[in-house]
């Protein structure tokens, strides 16, 4: 029998405590890695009963409009399940997003979840109080009994304005913000087309699928679409700012912009507007003088102010997510592109919401303002816990150049492309859009139908952004469209 020396025993002792050492490693690494990274996930699988059955200890709170009323309700149906209605169906569905136990939470629902699932009068430690205080007055202030409630929470959303963008856009593709001037709270914010949130088993397998239509995408805020001549607004202030004189100075309007023999830029059904200054041009939208002014700026000047208005930036918001704006970095030689992005062309995209932001910035004298979708936190009981307040983002167009502008954009209403009979009461000032592009074969389509303003004139209290796809050239559509909705705003 072989003899095994004391070296070779502990070598094999060694090498066996190696491998229990290794293991043992795995097995702690494997278990931080599940705790660490991968336990979140599968807590917050919807498959996660135990998960389900705590989130449903607290019924889930309501959404209101502005002014308190119910955009939601919950029941809770058994153990692990609660049902949430939406009493504006369709309407809302881009605004609020929804909550369900299948397809999880999106837009306001997602922002604001945990909000809607504390109930506030729970945040001392109501438990240890109660085994403390046996006492009715404690029971009697601490709610005995009361089932836990989230918090409720209150948007800036109108009803009624809501409902009249909704309405007006009909079966149409398209959107509609509509912006408090002075505070950026976002009374209105429709998608079209939409679904209805309380039946999404129903309806899921279609609208996912969907990709002619998308009616899952909220248009007002991740649709981006060249903005076409409502881009005017930003080539003015840009104007206005770097070319001296630019008020003052004759342009000559021949119907048609050149640059070579093989590329140009023409007016809207090729009108020469002859004589003008900058604000018949800015009345008349001549792509003539808007394609000279950006090759006067240049890329980077035109560019500078773009981003002023938050183009190729994130812009800051509250309860929802905006996709960013593009402004095309050119090169010099460039000069077809360059004077393309003075009427909204090129590769110059923006949302919505973007091109209601510019319309609220002139609107309040040159400064922009946080876009906010809640107006405040409520108890169960409707008790005010927390306001959200406005804030500025930047001061973007001087007051000056502001008022100036202001002045331009009336006159597209009174004598211009806007057409005074749609916003007959108003008093309204706005700027009207072409937006060309190519359908997915890459074949000319009927352009989209842009209208951006405000109103009052004197006053700003509201503004507005229409996209109307398709809804062809001249902006017609969507300035109709602007005009009712305008006039629900400032019935009140």
């Amino acid at each position: 029998m072989k003899n095994h020396s004391k070296d070779e025993i502990f070598k094999n002792i060694r090498n066996i405590l190696v491998i229990f050492l290794l293991c043992f490693l795995a097995l702690i690494t494997y278990i931080a890695y599940f705790t660490a990274i991968k336990a979140p996930d599968i807590a917050s699988m919807p498959e996660n009963k135990r998960m389900q059955a705590k989130r449903n200890e607290v019924l889930r709170g309501t959404i209101y409009d502005r002014n308190m009323q119910n955009l939601t309700k919950s029941e809770k149906k058994d153990a692990t399940t609660q049902i949430r209605e939406y009493t504006g169906g369709a309407m809302f569905v881009h605004a609020l997003g929804y909550s369900d136990i299948t397809y999880g939470l999106t837009g306001l629902e997602k922002e604001y979840d945990e909000e809607l699932m504390s109930d506030s009068r729970l945040s001392v430690d109501y438990e240890a109080l109660k085994n403390y205080f046996k006492n009715r007055e404690f029971m009697k202030i601490f709610g005995k009994g009361k089932e836990k409630v989230g918090n409720g929470v209150v948007t800036t959303l109108d009803y009624n304005i809501q409902k009249a963008a909704y309405d007006v856009l009909g079966n149409e593709k398209g959107s509609i913000v509509v912006l408090n001037v002075k505070t950026g709270e976002v009374l209105a914010m429709v998608s079209k087309p939409a679904y209805d949130p309380n039946d999404l088993s129903g309806v899921w397998d279609s609208i996912a699928k969907d990709e002619e239509n998308t009616p899952m995408l909220n248009r007002a805020v991740a649709g981006l679409y060249a903005p076409g001549s409502t881009f005017k607004v930003v080539t003015t202030a840009s104007a206005l700012e770097n070319l001296q004189g630019v008020t003052q100075r004759v342009f000559k309007d021949e119907g048609k912009l050149v640059f070579n023999s093989k590329d140009s830029l023409s007016n809207l059904n090729n009108v020469a507007f002859g004589d003008l200054k900058l604000d018949a041009a800015f009345r008349h939208s001549s792509n003539v003088v808007f394609g000279t002014l950006a090759l006067d700026l240049g890329n980077a000047k035109l560019k500078d102010t773009a981003e002023k208005f938050y183009f190729n930036k994130n812009i800051p918001s509250d309860g929802f997510i905006i996709n960013k704006g593009r402004f095309p970095e050119l090169k010099k030689d460039e000069k077809g592109n360059i004077a393309q992005t003075g009427i909204g062309q090129s590769s110059i995209l923006a949302s919505p919401m973007q091109m209601a932001l510019i319309a609220s910035t002139i609107g309040n004298n040159g400064t922009m303002m946080k876009p906010h979708l809640v107006k405040s936190i409520v108890t169960p009981e409707g008790t005010k816990i927390k306001d959200i307040e406005s804030q500025p983002l930047d001061n973007t167009v001087s007051k000056e150049n502001a008022q100036i502008i202001k002045d331009y954009m009336r006159s597209v209403i009174t004598g211009g492309t806007g057409g005074p009979g749609a916003f007959d009461g108003t008093n309204a000032a706005g700027k009207t859009g072409t937006a060309d592009y190519k359908d997915k074969n890459g074949n000319d389509a009927a352009p989209h139908s842009w209208f951006i303003g405000f109103a009052p004139y004197e006053d700003p209290e509201v503004a507005i952004a229409v996209i109307v796809e398709g809804g062809g050239a001249g902006g017609g559509k969507a300035a109709k469209a602007a005009g009712k909705v305008l006039k629900t705003a400032l019935s009140k």
